[in-house]
């Protein structure tokens, strides 16, 4: 279960605890504090990770000799409201032995990641349950 909290009563950042690790989200100025990446910078991001982690993956179970990946998150959000949300992502594979045909598979592999497939193919179904406030992490 993932517990986003708020930090400070008189901020407006949160807490989010997944597993054994913490990230911060906040709001950007002027409504917030910018403490923090926003949650549609946290939305964008998860594609950029899976899309690196999947092609990582990949690599080293084909013995594709990669030394770094870079992935980056371009959001056009100008017709958000309409509908339309455009994620654009640039990716730059590095390896003194990465063939052109090694190079080429990896940047398919990364088409196929579990988040890019969640956010282009998969219907997701969102339920809102109001429960007493807990001061308890684990529990909601």
């Amino acid at each position: 279960m993932i517990i986003v909290e708020r930090i400070d009563s008189k901020g407006t950042a949160h807490r989010i605890h997944i597993r054994g690790h913490e990230v911060v989200a906040d709001m950007s100025l002027p409504d917030g504090h910018d403490a923090g990446p926003d949650p549609h910078d946290l939305y964008d991001s998860a594609l950029g990770a899976c899309k690196a982690l999947t092609m990582l993956w990949y690599a080293q179970r084909n013995s594709i000799p990669v030394e770094n990946i870079r992935v980056g998150v371009e959001r056009d959000a100008s017709a958000e409201r309409q509908g339309q949300y455009k994620l654009t992502t640039r990716i730059a594979i590095d390896g003194a032995d990465l063939t052109p045909a090694q190079h080429d598979r990896l940047i398919s592999v990364a088409a196929k990641c579990p988040v890019h497939k969640l956010m282009s193919e998969v219907q997701t179904t969102i339920e809102t349950i109001a429960v007493p406030f807990a001061s308890d992490p684990e529990r909601p």
